[in-house]
């Protein structure tokens, strides 16, 4: 099954879609993790500092792949984050 528009923004795999050109997919994804990094940054001021930016690129990274935010609002993303935490820490004292 071909990867669809969503999962290739989401970061959940790297198929381009076909009718999909990789350098328009790739604008996509980085607008949706500029996004929420913007949105999850005002919300928690200072947890980038406090990560450094590597450690931070990859957190937001791996919240829009794994969150399960359907909402079409970066505002609604602060609830959405803190459940990701949740989960995340869940997981790792497992």
């Amino acid at each position: 099954m071909p990867a669809t528009f969503f999962e290739h923004v989401r970061g959940l795999s790297d198929e381009v879609p076909p009718g999909y050109d990789l350098r328009g997919l790739k604008v996509y994804r980085h607008l949706v993790r500029l996004g929420a990094s913007q949105m999850v940054e005002a919300c928690f001021p200072s947890l980038r500092e406090q990560l450094g930016e590597d450690a931070w690129t990859a957190l937001i990274a791996d919240f829009v792949r794994q969150s399960q935010w359907t909402s079409p609002f970066y505002g609604d993303l602060e609830h959405e984050f803190q459940t990701y935490l949740a989960r995340t820490v869940a997981a790792t004292d497992q």
